[in-house]
C-alpha cells in the first residue's frame, strides 16, 4: 500500500484498499463499493493530470474559463 502522506498518497492507498474490498465483498455491497472505487481513480487522475484533457467538451469549458466566461454555455436552455 503506497502511503507518503499526501493527498495523492492518500487517494492511491485508499484505492488499494477498495480494490481487495471488491473481491471479497457480499454481492449486496459491490455497487456501493464500485462506485467509490471509480471515483476514487477519477480523483487520482484527476490529481494526476490525466483527467479528461483529450475531451472536446473539457477543452470548450476551460478556453472559456481562460477567457472570463461562465461555464455554461446556454444559461437559459429556452433560448436557442
Amino acid at each position: 500500500m503506497l502511503y507518503d502522506g499526501t493527498e495523492l498518497g492518500e487517494l492511491t492507498a485508499l484505492a488499494e484498499l477498495l480494490s481487495r474490498e471488491l473481491q471479497i465483498a457480499e454481492q449486496k455491497n459491490i455497487a456501493p463499493l464500485a462506485k467509490q472505487y471509480r471515483e476514487t481513480l477519477c480523483e487520482i487522475e484527476r490529481m494526476k493530470g490525466m483527467g479528461s484533457s483529450n475531451d472536446e467538451i473539457d477543452e470548450l469549458l476551460s478556453e472559456r474559463e481562460a477567457d472570463g466566461k461562465p461555464g455554461a454555455i446556454r444559461q437559459d436552455r429556452s433560448t436557442v
